[in-house]
């Protein structure tokens, strides 16, 4: 006869000693006070240490407010072209079959894997005043290196994925049936995107839109390479903030690396309550 009690022999697998879950829970809340709330609550204490009136001497600061501009302007081009050329992508990598469609796929996640800085220097080399299409530009009067739109292009090159490989699962889950099925009561290709493939993706749609304005916002390597740090002109709040912090100037850093947390900490609840407001919503889409 076993002398296993049945309450041991039929324990669920799913669960654990209370002492388990109870340390697991204590080392994810000490590894967030460290290495999130921690950096973040020093951010914005350094930015108040010599009080409310230096922080907005900061923000007043011509400087200060061309780089909050500039950094805005970047990510509102930047974000919805990503986002058009995501959902492109995404389409025709989910409901095409061709040859190269693996290449293809390769070809998105270069930005995951090249450095930024890298990607910043071929801008500069393909684009500069000195190579033939760069020449050509700044002849038009339309340079590209060390003006907005090399900042522009830095920033889509790095957050280009975000979008596409939010997408690519959901419509690979998703299949081709409602779309084909659409198409076959009469609807054109544009009716059937806007309302039979663009409502079923646009949570993910959403998250990855999320994620590349995160993302565009706070880039540096490939921005300091293109844009060329000039002051009032193509520096962007994260360049800004290196050039203050490396002339000791803490507390007009920190005030724009607080903006720049703000930021991010907006869309973080912009992100919440639209998931809170379209809850019922979400939950069924995950169902189907």
């Amino acid at each position: 006869m076993s002398d296993i009690s049945p309450a041991r022999a039929f324990r669920p697998a799913a669960t654990e000693a209370p002492w388990a879950r109870i340390t697991l829970t204590l080392a994810v809340v000490a590894i967030l006070a460290v290495l999130l709330f921690a950096p973040l609550v020093t951010v914005f204490y350094e930015a108040l240490r010599e009080g409310v009136g230096a922080s907005l001497a900061t923000l007043a600061n011509p400087e200060s407010q061309s780089a909050i501009w500039l950094t805005l302007f970047v990510a509102a081009f930047a974000v919805p072209l990503n986002a058009v050329f995501g959902v492109a992508a995404a389409w025709l990598i989910t409901k095409y079959s061709f040859r190269g469609k693996a290449v293809l796929i390769t070809l998105i996640d270069i930005p995951f894997s090249v450095s930024p800085v890298v990607a910043g220097l071929c801008i500069v080399l393909t684009f500069g005043a000195n190579s033939w299409v760069g020449s050509w530009l700044v002849a038009q009067g339309l340079p590209v290196v060390f003006a907005v739109p090399g900042i522009v292009m830095a920033s889509m090159f790095v957050t280009f994925p975000f979008v596409a490989r939010e997408l690519i699962p959901v419509m690979v889950e998703q299949g081709r049936a409602a779309e084909e099925a659409a198409l076959t009561l009469g609807a054109s290709g544009w009716r059937v995107f806007f309302t039979v493939t663009l409502p079923n993706i646009r949570w993910a749609l959403l998250y990855g839109v999320l994620l590349c304005n995160a993302r565009a916002m706070g880039e540096f390597g490939a921005v300091a390479v293109v844009s060329g740090k000039i002051r009032g002109l193509t520096a962007t709040m994260p360049i800004t903030i290196e050039m203050l912090y490396n002339e000791y100037s803490s507390v007009a850093a920190f005030t724009l690396a607080a903006v720049l947390a703000l930021l991010a900490l907006v869309t973080l609840a912009l992100k919440s309550l639209l998931e809170w407001r379209y809850a019922d919503q979400l939950a069924a889409t995950h169902r189907h």
